[in-house]
């Protein structure tokens, strides 16, 4: 049992969410890159997919996963517009009683301010 817990996290890639805030910026991307030793990546670092956050051995092995299934899926992913808190207190009802939504605002607010 322990190996297969092992294998679903060996090869786990960055989160969507860190992958766009790599694309917005590029100080964070570099923040990431960073991180990394460079002798310890394959063809040295120089070869990454942003998108999908892996570094190949040369060009050719880049170009060719950028053609592939699972890079154009990522990318299509990533197009999507991310989930928003907004967007969840619609699904679950908040959002169609704009009076009620400002009043949990409101109390919010008064959470905080009482905190401080």
């Amino acid at each position: 049992m322990g190996s297969i817990r092992r294998s679903k996290t060996k090869r786990r890639t960055r989160d969507l969410d860190q992958v766009r805030a790599d694309l917005k910026s590029p100080k964070h991307l570099a923040q990431h890159k960073s991180t990394k030793a460079s002798e310890d990546l394959p063809g040295l670092g120089a070869f990454y997919c942003t998108e999908c956050a892996k570094y190949f051995s040369d060009s050719h092995n880049l170009n060719e996963h950028r053609r592939g299934k699972n890079h154009k899926r990522r990318v299509r992913l990533l197009k999507e517009e991310a989930h928003t808190q907004k967007m969840s207190d619609a699904a679950v009802g908040l959002g169609t009683d704009s009076r009620r939504h400002r009043d949990l605002e409101d109390e919010q607010n008064n959470e905080r301010m009482e905190d401080v």
